[in-house]
């Protein structure tokens, strides 16, 4: 029987078509020095073969395959859901294109029993092999409708963030208890801020660990598909969760933006413009 010093984390891993990142991934969590954890490995139906292959490679792992892409927020619900059965003390969000170092999941463990307020806590993301911070912090800039990554550390101790990355980020069980799982609204984009306001809001604290790390290999999806979902996740979210008098502001901001992508489309004949109309069309068919 494990040491009850070492919570249990379940680790999860949403994966699709990652076969040039996946293997990198679960190899870097299996040689964690973290001595209390199991993997989720939930699939949203890839055709690139990088699933069948985790399942001969990785057999410790637990493997859930979904009969279609559900995106983001369903697919890691899907593997949430799991770990939560199985009595998970944290869920440990990874996203297939990164990898941990031995040390990251213990640092994060040694955080959280410092800081029992925190209900999420994120490590340093760093880009790839190099030593550039990718996500240290994040903040939303309700004017412009938009969030961003801050890329400098506040400080070598941990400290707090508006929102956190769902690139890698620890969860404490209790949030799911108090606030649920993420939105599935959001197919891709926004439902980590989203799910952090909400775990704000429910009275847990946000944090960044500067000295747990991970290395971020970031396999982005084509422009237009990536604009279409950036857009229509932004003003879900926005939507969601901006005061009443902000509302008001995006009303005029997103008539604006509207106005300079007709542009773009007409005049300037910018396909990926096409696929941000698109995006404003499909969100003004959701029900409110």
């Amino acid at each position: 029987m494990m040491d009850s010093n070492f919570p249990k984390i379940f680790v999860i891993v949403l994966n699709f078509n990652g076969k040039a990142t996946l293997n990198d991934c679960l190899t870097s969590v299996f040689t964690s020095d973290y001595p209390n954890f199991e993997i989720v490995l939930v699939d949203n139906n890839s055709k690139d073969g990088s699933f069948e292959q985790a399942k001969l490679n990785f057999s410790r792992s637990h493997f859930i395959k979904n009969s279609e892409n559900v995106g983001f927020s369903k697919g890691n619900n899907v593997g949430i859901r799991y770990a939560l059965e199985k009595f998970a003390d944290y869920i440990f969000l990874l996203n297939n294109d990164a990898t941990i170092e031995r040390n990251t999941l213990s640092l994060l463990m040694a955080t959280a029993n410092n800081n029992p307020a925190a209900g999420i806590i994120s490590p340093t993301i760093l880009s790839g092999d190099k030593k550039q911070v990718w996500f240290a912090g994040g903040k939303i800039q309700w004017s412009k409708m938009k969030t961003i990554h801050l890329t400098e550390l506040a400080t070598k101790l941990p400290f707090s963030s508006e929102y956190l990355s769902g690139c890698a980020m620890l969860i404490k069980k209790e949030v799911f208890k108090k606030i649920g799982l993420f939105n599935e609204r959001f197919f891709l984009y926004y439902e980590d801020a989203d799910f952090s306001l909400r775990t704000k809001k429910a009275g847990f604290d946000l944090l960044i660990d500067p000295s747990a790390r991970i290395h971020h290999f970031e396999q982005s999806s084509s422009n237009a598909s990536k604009n279409y979902w950036l857009v229509l996740s932004a003003l879900i979210f926005f939507q969601t969760h901006a005061s009443r008098q902000l509302k008001l502001w995006f009303f005029v901001h997103v008539l604006l933006r509207k106005i300079k992508n007709f542009y773009k489309i007409h005049i300037l004949h910018d396909d990926t413009a096409r696929e941000v109309r698109r995006a404003y069309v499909d969100f003004g068919r959701l029900p409110r």
